[in-house]
């Protein structure tokens, strides 16, 4: 299988870092819609990454999508409980992570718009998402080992990835100094193989 992504989106470090954790071999494909002449439209018609080809040249997007098929197609290291309540918490936190993930891009993009023509309450009312996810995180994780309690997860994988991001694209959000616990849950994440081969480049 194939993989199409970046190296510096937190997506794309999901299903990496779920590949890797899986023992899962495949191709990386570096390619980003941001850049000239990309072909991700030509795979994923929403022109967004990442996007898995399968042997058959059946093609997945969205990282949801395609940690869940990764999860399944791979029965060692289960990132996911079977259908009940505790698997609706390991994707409220995936979601949480997301959304996250999702506002903090936008801020990005926007910033790189001219000063004059940035939204300032437009970029306010994402830097609020971003600041209340936090908290939420912090909340809901205590003094729990994992996101889930005592054993990882992909909402584990999903909430690194997540703050990963923030520490590579906005250092100005002290969030190591504001949520300890978290920053005790990304140092142990980054001693596990899969996270540090995934850190954001570029």
């Amino acid at each position: 299988m194939k993989l199409i992504g970046s190296l510096t989106s937190p997506f794309v470090r999901k299903a990496r870092v779920v590949l890797a954790e899986k023992k899962i071999d495949y191709e990386f494909e570096i390619d980003s819609p941001w850049t000239a002449e990309n072909q991700v439209a030509n795979v994923n018609p929403l022109g967004k990454i990442p996007v898995l080809v399968l042997d058959d040249n059946t093609v997945l997007f969205d990282s949801r999508v395609i940690v869940e098929y990764l999860d399944n197609v791979a029965p060692n290291n289960k990132l996911m409980p079977g259908p009940n309540r505790e698997r609706s918490e390991v994707k409220r936190w995936e979601a949480l992570a997301d959304g996250m993930c999702d506002a903090a891009a936008l801020v990005f993009l926007e910033r790189k718009r001219p000063v004059a023509q940035q939204g300032t309450e437009w970029l306010a009312r994402q830097n609020e998402k971003i600041i209340r996810s936090l908290q939420f995180m912090c909340d809901e994780l205590g003094d729990n080992t994992w996101c889930m309690g005592t054993h990882f997860s992909l909402a584990d994988v999903a909430v690194g990835c997540a703050l990963g991001y923030l520490a590579f694209r906005f250092p100005e959000i002290d969030w190591r100094e504001k949520h300890p616990n978290l920053a005790r849950l990304y140092d142990k994440l980054m001693r596990r193989p899969a996270f540090v081969e995934t850190i954001p480049q570029g």
